[in-house]
């Protein structure tokens, strides 16, 4: 499936569309899917600093490369999504105790992995008119693509189902998800844990073609004391920009972490192309 997606990036040359409902650099979902018979690929590169794994014990900088994702617009109000990486590498910072830090296989001063492939749906299920929001359903799996003995992945499998709502305002595009995440522990097969998803988003066009995004995205577990491993609770603040030309869409932002979990701070770079 990883080559699949690769594949896709670098071999679509149909003809092009306006870009449409793209999410770079937000991870915040909008409700609008991207439209039937289109196809949106992106790609990126990640980096955060200072991020904390908690459940391997290891702390370091992490470089995702490439973040990559396929939307396809398979009717008038449902997408499918595929996102997913080809290569994650910590550069370890510190080594503490954790639950599975005895599976850890790397010994030197880093680590690397694939990372975990979510496959998702998106479903609109109100348009947005004058006087009411666009409102959504997103269904989302991950699939435990990164292993444990790397100390990156945790062997699980979750799953997420958000609402989503959204609002064009003059020239603000604000964007906001709750939902419900089913995180497996990885230490032990039979308990769960639910977590609190949340995430709210704006984009401000600000000259033609050129928006200035943000949005402050999480989640919260709901366990009475302490969390179970690797649903610990977890937050993320973006702010950055977008330019889109045609069917093309670069973007960036940077990255701070809210939890002493998140990173310090990072920065994200990516392109969207959409095709029919």
């Amino acid at each position: 499936m990883r080559l699949r997606i690769l594949f896709v990036l670098m071999g679509l040359v149909a003809s092009a569309q306006p870009a449409a409902a793209q999410q770079r650099p937000l991870v915040t979902e909008d409700p609008e899917t991207i439209g039937p018979g289109l196809v949106l690929v992106e790609a990126g590169l990640d980096w955060s600093n200072d991020i904390f794994f908690p459940v391997s014990g290891l702390r370091g900088d992490l470089l995702r490369l490439p973040t990559l994702g396929l939307s396809v617009g398979v009717g008038s109000i449902v997408e499918i999504q595929i996102d997913g990486g080809l290569y994650n590498r910590l550069a370890i910072s510190e080594r503490r105790p954790g639950p599975l830090a005895h599976m850890v296989t790397a010994q030197g001063a880093s680590t690397s992995s694939v990372e975990d492939l979510v496959v998702g749906t998106k479903i609109r299920l109100l348009a947005e008119t004058p006087q009411r929001a666009a409102v959504g359903l997103r269904f989302a799996t991950k699939l435990p693509n990164a292993g444990n003995e790397s100390g990156l992945g945790l062997d699980t499998t979750d799953f997420y189902v958000s609402a989503l709502v959204a609002k064009t305002i003059q020239s603000l595009r604000v964007v906001g998800n709750l939902g419900l995440g089913i995180l497996a522990d990885p230490t032990r097969g039979d308990r769960q844990n639910d977590v609190l998803l949340y995430g709210i988003s704006f984009a401000r066009a600000v000259a033609q073609g050129t928006e200035v995004v943000g949005e402050f995205n999480g989640r919260a577990s709901l366990r009475e004391g302490d969390p179970l491993p690797g649903s610990e609770n977890r937050a993320l603040m973006r702010l950055g920009g977008r330019y889109t030309r045609g069917p093309a869409r670069a973007d960036a932002a940077l990255l701070v972490g809210m939890t002493s979990r998140d990173p310090s701070i990072g920065f994200t770079v990516g392109v969207t192309y959409v095709f029919k």
